[in-house]
This record gives structure tokens, sequence and C-alpha cells, in this order.
């Protein structure tokens, strides 16, 4: 007996790899060292299991092939086929249109517009599989009636298992895919309903191995969280090579499409869309989006230019100051980041004596638009002023320029783009920082410091 226990020990350690035990929940796939009744990540109790994993020694032998490495001296790249939407503000956040071969996750909330972007993006295209697990043909028929899409380009799949999805992509072949969404899906190689953590990660993997192989261009619709993420694991991003938000204004007029991630374009770029009965109609002059026609000067408006990219386009700013009736004046911000507009205001107390201390403060970006950049700060501090001291800005004044912290008035990015914009908005005078090689058929007013913009807003500019 004694014997035979030492002969399995013997070759155990000879011939059998180390196994190591670890505990999985099936529904997130976070492992842990022991098992536990709850699983911490994402609160779903009972799903944590034993499971059993190899690992592999530095000894073992382990065979290459070297012809499996790649010389890009003489490596030859194939160009990518690229198809264009023939809608100017998606292929303008795609970077030129949709990459063949590429897989794009396309998010936003309940109701926002995405199943009709993807639907009016498949009118473009001469051969599309629509693959949806959570409306029925009749939904999407009366969709594309709606919208007056051609159905003779669109073939439609009522399917939840993504192995079956993925068949259909290699049987059909087809140029695009869409799937409606992601959440819906689910793989038979993991135990854990469809939506979960590890069903999302597994779908994802799946199809990107079918795009990448075949060479099929994929969009993946997917919901988004409270937060604004999209739901799923962070890796799901990771894996893909475009994510796209789809959001709408404060006020719900219109859409804004926003690219946090493009391996083939850049992502500061920006569309804009209207929604109408006939679908998402284009934007393609948001400066007469944000800017009201004959509007009369008042006080506390100020206009400025901002970049999205490389597009320019016209916004305006309000702001409202009125005297504190607490002891603590109130500081308040739509579209506009709050911790930097608190800081505009301790710069012109500091360094303009402006008596803001015991007065409250409200700063409006109109048209509901939010904007994260420094090259409004003049605007911002001129619009305070004139709310301040009840003095209007005129309204043929476009205000360009980044305040910093010691009152000075710094230079912005792509101002000569600016400045042509304002040019066609027939815009007579443009305030600027001081700039080199800058020359404008306007009247050009380059400032150095915040008191000189507030001397020339008492001239009256």
């Amino acid at each position: 007996m004694s014997t035979l226990l030492n002969f399995s020990y013997f070759s155990y350690n000879t011939t059998m790899k180390p196994v190591k035990t670890i505990f999985t929940c099936s529904k997130c796939g976070s492992q842990y060292p022991k098992w536990a009744g709850r699983c911490s990540d994402c609160g779903a109790w009972g799903t944590i299991s034993e499971t059993m994993t190899e690992t592999i020694t530095m000894t073992e032998n382990v065979k290459i092939d070297k012809n499996l490495l790649v010389d890009f001296n003489n490596f030859k790249a194939d160009s990518s086929v690229v198809m264009s939407t023939n809608l100017t503000e998606l292929d303008r956040v795609l970077g030129q249109g949709i990459v063949a071969g590429s897989l794009i996750l396309l998010g936003g909330e309940p109701g926002i517009g995405k199943s009709t972007l993807v639907l009016q993006i498949a009118n473009q295209i001469n051969n599309v599989l629509y693959a949806s697990g959570e409306e029925s043909a009749s939904q999407i028929k009366s969709r594309i009636e709606r919208l007056k899409i051609n159905k003779d380009n669109i073939k439609f799949l009522s399917e939840n298992n993504v192995e079956k999805i993925c068949a259909f992509i290699i049987e059909l072949k087809p140029q695009l895919v869409i799937i409606d969404s992601i959440q819906t899906l689910y793989s038979t190689e993991a135990p854990s309903e469809s939506g979960s953590v590890a069903q999302v990660r597994i779908c994802t993997v799946r199809l990107l191995e079918v795009a990448k192989k075949h060479n099929v261009a994929i969009i993946i619709i997917g919901h988004i969280t409270k937060d604004g993420q999209v739901a799923g694991p962070k890796s799901m991003e990771h894996l893909v090579d475009t994510v796209l938000y789809l959001e709408s204004s404060n006020n719900g007029q219109y859409r804004i499409l926003r690219s946090v991630k493009n391996r083939f374009g850049s992502t500061n770029e920006i569309g804009i869309f209207e929604m109408t009965a006939d679908g998402l109609k284009e934007i393609t002059n948001p400066s007469e989006l944000f800017l009201p026609e004959n509007q009369i000067s008042i006080a506390g408006s100020a206009l400025t230019c901002v970049m999205e990219g490389t597009r320019p386009f016209l916004i305006e700013i309000q702001s409202l100051v009125s005297k504190t009736l607490f002891g603590y004046p109130l500081r308040k911000a739509a579209g506009f980041d709050l911790n930097r507009l608190q800081m505009l205001i301790a710069v012109l107390t500091k360094r303009a004596n402006l008596p803001l201390l015991n007065q409250d403060v409200h700063l409006n970006i109109t048209g509901g638009l939010k904007v994260a950049e420094s090259g409004i700060d003049l605007a911002a501090c001129l619009s305070i002023i004139s709310s301040l001291y009840n003095q209007p800005i005129p309204r043929d004044t476009l205000i360009i320029g980044e305040v910093g912290l010691g009152g000075e008035i710094r230079p912005v990015s792509q101002v000569d783009r600016r400045i042509k914009e304002a040019e066609k908005l027939n815009f007579k005078r443009i305030i600027a920082p001081q700039t080199k090689n800058l020359k404008s058929q306007l009247d050009l007013v380059m400032i150095t410091d915040i008191n000189q913009a507030i001397k020339l807003l008492f001239s009256q500019i």
C-alpha cells in the first residue's frame, strides 16, 4: 500500500503539470483565491464556483515558428476599403467613413436615435445584415418604411446566439453587420445570463474575430449605465476599433455624436444632428444653430468661437450677476466647468479688483452645449463684467482668448480658423490675444491682460 502511494506521488511530480485551484464568478468572471457566497464585484449570490487551471512552467519546451515573424521592410499592407455613409457629420467623426473589417461600438441612452442612425447608414451600403434580439421584424420594417430606407439592401436576422450570428456572417459575407444590441446576445461557452459582464466580453471577442478574419465591418449598439458608460466590462471598449457616443443636448433639440476612441481618425471631431420625423438631419452650419438671428445686444451676453477638432463654430455665453441674499455667494454654470468659473471669478476679484465677493454669478452656454475649452475664458469674463455693470457688448464683436491666473490673456489654438468663421458671419470686430502674424479683414483688437479688456468694454469697444 505504501509502495503504491509513493509511486503515485512520483508520477504526479514528473508527468503532470502543476494545477492551481481558483474560484470564478459565472456572472461577471471575477476570480477569487477562496470560495465566497457573494461576488464582491457584481453583487450576485451563489455564482462563485471552483475551477482548475493548469500553469505552464518555464522548464517546458515550447515550439515556435519563426515564419510567423513579420519584417516590416518586406511587408506590403493592403489598402483598407473605406465605405462612405454619405452623412458628412458621421464621416467626419469616423475619419473618412466605415473601414472594412472594423468593429464599431455605438452607445447612447434609450430613445436617443441609435437604431435610426444605423438604419440611415445601412441605406448607403449595398449588402447589410441586421441582427436584433430586442425588436421583431415587424418593428424594424415599420421603422424602415417611416425613414424611407431601401429594403433591398438589408437582410434581417432575429437571433440572440452569437455563434449562429457569426455563422450567418460567414455564409452571407455582408459588407456591414449591425448588432442591436450587444447586451441581448449570449454565447454557449458561458453559463451566465445575457447582458452579464462575462457574456458581453465573450460575444464581443467572437464578433471581433469574424470582423478581422472575414474583413466585415460590424456596428455594435450598446446600452449605457446611469454613469453614461456603455454597460459591460471596460475591456469591451479596448477590443473594438471605434467607440461612439450619441448624446442629446440639454434642451433635447439636437443630437451630438462624439468619438472617444478611433483607430482610424481623430477623437476630437463631433457630429451634430437634428431629430426629425424622417430621421436624423445633419446640421452643416452649427453656428447658425447656437446663435439666434436678429438678437439685440443685452448685458451679460458675449459671443465667442470654440473648436471641436478642426471645426469652428460660434456660441453665445450669458451671465447673470446679482446681489447675494445669503452670506455665501452662489456660483452656478450650465455647459461650463464650474471649477474653471470659480477660478475666473477669483482672477477678476484679485487682478481687476471687481466686487464679486458679495455677488451671485450664473453662467450659461446657450443651446445646451457643453464646452471644455479654455479659449472661451475671456468671453466668459467679459460676460460677467457686462452683467455686473449692466454694460452690453455689441453683437458684432467676437471675443477669443484664454485667461491666466495673473490676469494675462494667453493665445489659443487655431485662432486663424476662428477668425475666418467670424468673417463668414459678418462680424465687424474681434478681440483676441497678442499673436504674431495674425491678420484679418475685420477690426482686430489684440490685448494682453484682463484690464485692457475691461477698458474696451467701458469704451463701448
